[in-house]
């Protein structure tokens, strides 16, 4: 089984959907082919690739309730080389959102399900993700916690009550992701016997009034730093 995981991303690092990518290649049996897609200088390279391709994920952010702009281009060319060169693979979706509902990720699940009709390709269903920013946010704070354990050890702190520690941040993680991974198993299983698994829709496991609290801090934060006021005092402007 050859699967092709296609990011789908334009963020070059820390991306929601690449993490999201290297989840599901975890759970997918067979090959795995990852390629990135950020403008049309990818797209013959990328059609190229499914010509062999079982299984193709196509893994992307959720922009204003549907598709990315530079995907929406990629579908149109996809539509035309998949008619032509028979291309009749198995599709499955993992999208993201910044907000909480899962199902806010339904209208886009409906646009690739259509391109599939028109291209000649299988849509057998993908997963919905609610709180993408935030999945991401906690998936770091695994490094920051591996730090935290070894710094505890540096200190003199008992290697038994470290790991103690250790383990209830881990557990912590693992609860918020839950959904997430429940999904991933499942599409995986599904993939690796070329069947269909429904779409489903999930969230980071965190109450809403928790959530939007947490968010509004972390995204004032982020304003500040990269688009707000310290950005522009250290910005260097061009001479006119």
């Amino acid at each position: 089984m050859k699967n092709l995981f296609i990011n789908a991303s334009p963020k070059k690092k820390m991306s929601v959907s690449a993490n999201f990518c290297f989840l599901q290649r975890i759970f997918t049996g067979g090959t795995a082919v990852r390629e990135n897609l950020r403008n049309r200088g990818d797209h013959e390279r990328i059609l190229g690739r499914m010509k062999d391709a079982d299984n193709i994920f196509f893994v992307m952010p959720l922009y204003v309730d549907s598709v990315p702009s530079h995907f929406a281009a990629f579908m149109k060319d996809a539509e035309t080389f998949c008619r032509n060169n028979d291309i009749y693979a198995n599709v499955y979706v993992i999208s993201n959102g910044g907000f909480i509902e899962g199902n806010q990720n339904r209208v886009l699940m409906r646009v690739i399900e259509n391109f599939c009709g028109r291209s000649g390709l299988s849509f057998c269903g993908g997963t919905g993700v609610g709180g993408g920013v935030m999945l991401n946010v906690i998936r770091i704070m695994v490094f920051v916690y591996l730090g935290l354990f070894a710094l505890r050890l540096v200190t003199g702190v008992s290697a038994a009550d470290a790991a103690v520690v250790l383990a209830k941040q881990l557990a912590t993680v693992l609860f918020f992701y839950l959904g997430v991974l429940f999904c991933f198993i499942r599409m995986g299983l599904a993939a690796s016997k070329g069947k269909k698994c429904g779409v489903m829709f999930t969230r980071a496991l965190m109450p809403s009034f928790l959530f939007i609290a947490v968010a509004d801090i972390f995204f004032i934060i982020i304003s500040v730093f990269q688009g707000g006021i310290f950005r522009g005092w250290l910005r260097k402007h061009k001479a006119e």
